[in-house]
């Protein structure tokens, strides 16, 4: 069988990809998306989509199908330490008409996105695994085997495929790795396994129903080892997840033999953070805790560790700690920058001899952009959990909240909540 053409590939349909893929294609580009799972599914995430998000969901054509789906606005901050609560407002985005952040669940987000991505002519492989992704920048190979039976495949695959090819080669000029921060590419697949560390952060997320927590309100969980969030989404539909370091995850399930991870988490959470306790006292967790890592926070855009690296966007391209809670919206601005420099740059769609060198041009554009934007954020998130993670540092600053909280909205201003890409007058109104 020939190998199917496309202008790019994509190997990842979370928000990053799909962003990328939507922009591409109403530029004109083909654009073949890969995901290795089936929509609607759940994802360990915070789920909270700040202001500086919401102008690039509009751009993308579903903002109001976001604004009719999402909880309610994220108008004020929360920190709970032990029986401290201290809260002030979160920063409103000057000039817009949804100045405040809401949350969304992966389930309803991501298929959103990707029905959007579809709409606009991108072919979707889902769910299809990238057994190997070769070649050389401007003519890129990638073979695809179904996750499962071919039979149970989601509607939207590229109808050239035959329904009993065990496998299929895609080509394209350009790749995009969008596929997070746990799944690796097939060249990093083969790499050395990195040892578990006692300071490996591990995430763990849960879904309540009838829990009591005020609409609007955004908590910030701090405790030893570990912190985390809660946010009522769609449906009013709570949210908690946390990161907690794999010791001091051992520390709690040896005092509480015999219950699962996740259930030793949620009794972390309610033992040393009371709002927790209060939120989750009349709530029932609906769905089993989710649970993945080690996340490792840093920069991986400039990456060099293949001999043909693809673009990088979401979390493979860097990570900041999920304490502020920036995941999605860096995903998907830095599939916005990505696109932007390709759609601008023709040369990229070309093969040739001048491709490694556009490529390359475009690499270091990227990765200064990216740098740019999202840096400062990920230093300030980096300093804030260590403050979290630690008793001591806690009761060291506790005192300079209770007199100052608005310090807390000024923590949430320098994590990027309010601080969105600019748009052109085209983007703006499509």
């Amino acid at each position: 069988m020939m190998p199917l053409q496309y202008d790019a590939i994509i190997v990842g349909g979370g928000p990053a990809g799909a962003t990328a893929a939507i922009r591409l294609a109403r530029a004109g580009w083909s654009v073949a998306l890969i995901e290795g799972e089936s929509f609607p599914r759940r994802k360990v995430c915070g789920e909270c989509i700040a202001a500086s998000n919401l102008p690039l969901l509009d751009a993308l054509g579903v903002g109001e199908r976001f604004a009719a789906l999402a909880g309610p606005p994220l108008r004020r901050v929360a920190l709970l330490w032990g029986r401290e609560s201290i809260s002030a407002p979160l920063p409103a985005a000057a000039g817009s008409r949804q100045p405040w952040g809401r949350a969304l669940g992966r389930e309803q987000l991501d298929l959103l996105l990707l029905e959007r991505a579809r709409q606009v002519g991108v072919a979707v492989w889902q769910p299809y695994t990238a057994q190997s992704l070769g070649g050389s920048p401007g003519a890129y190979c990638c073979v695809l085997r179904p996750t499962r039976d071919h039979g149970q495949i989601s509607a939207g695959c590229d109808s050239a495929a035959s329904p009993g090819a065990a496998s299929l080669s895609l080509t394209a000029p350009v790749a995009i790795a969008a596929n997070g921060s746990w799944q690796r590419l097939p060249a990093e697949r083969a790499q050395q396994p990195t040892r578990a560390r006692g300071a490996d952060l591990l995430a763990f997320k849960a879904n309540f129903i009838g829990a009591r927590l005020e609409a609007g309100v955004l908590p910030v969980l701090a405790f030893a080892g570990g912190y985390g969030g809660m946010v009522l989404a769609d449906g009013g539909l709570l949210t908690l997840a946390c990161c907690i370091q794999r010791s001091a995850l051992q520390r709690a399930r040896r005092a509480d033999a015999g219950s699962g991870a996740g259930d030793t988490v949620q009794a972390c959470l309610q033992q040393h953070c009371r709002g927790v306790a209060d939120a989750l006292a009349s709530a029932r967790r609906t769905g089993e805790w989710l649970a993945t890592g080690p996340i490792r926070p840093g920069l991986a855009v400039a990456r060099r560790d293949t001999a043909l690296p693809p673009f990088r966007i979401g979390n493979a391209a860097g990570e900041a700690h999920p304490l502020v809670g920036e995941g999605i919206s860096m995903a998907m601005q830095s599939a916005w920058l990505l696109s932007a420099l390709l759609i601008d740059c023709p040369e990229a769609r070309r093969q040739g001899s001048t491709a490694l060198r556009t490529h390359q041009g475009l690499h270091a554009r990227y990765s200064a952009q990216w740098r740019r934007h999202f840096m400062a954020r990920m230093r300030l998130a980096a300093c804030l959990a260590a403050v979290a993670m630690r008793p001591a540092a806690m009761r060291a600053v506790l005192p300079l909240l209770r007199r100052s909280p608005g310090l807390l909205t000024h923590a949430a201003r320098g994590s990027g909540k309010i601080r969105s890409l600019h748009l052109g007058p085209q983007e703006t109104t499509s």
